[in-house]
């Protein structure tokens, strides 16, 4: 336990931003799965939407440097190309 007031306060902003974080984290992963769920049933109509709610979370994960900007666009670019293959 830190002594110093400041550095109690750092404490609990971290761990605020942590859970942030993690939750922001949680979202991007449950996003990634719903597209991949419905792309691997073959059913586009559930895919489109889900690609795009997934594209807007790597966006904005990538702008909020939750994830390196070149990996979002790295999973942007797959996610994209999986779903082109749909026809």
């Amino acid at each position: 336990m830190p002594n110093i007031k400041s550095a109690s306060k750092r404490v609990k902003i971290s761990e605020n931003r942590r859970m942030r974080n993690m939750a922001a984290k949680s979202r991007l992963k449950t996003a990634t799965r719903k597209f991949k769920e419905a792309a691997e049933a073959g059913n586009k109509e559930l895919a489109k939407p889900a690609l795009k709610e997934l594209l807007a979370l790597l966006d904005k994960a990538a702008g909020k440097k939750l994830i390196h900007k070149n990996t979002a666009a790295r999973k942007k670019s797959k996610m994209q190309k999986l779903f082109n293959k749909l026809g």
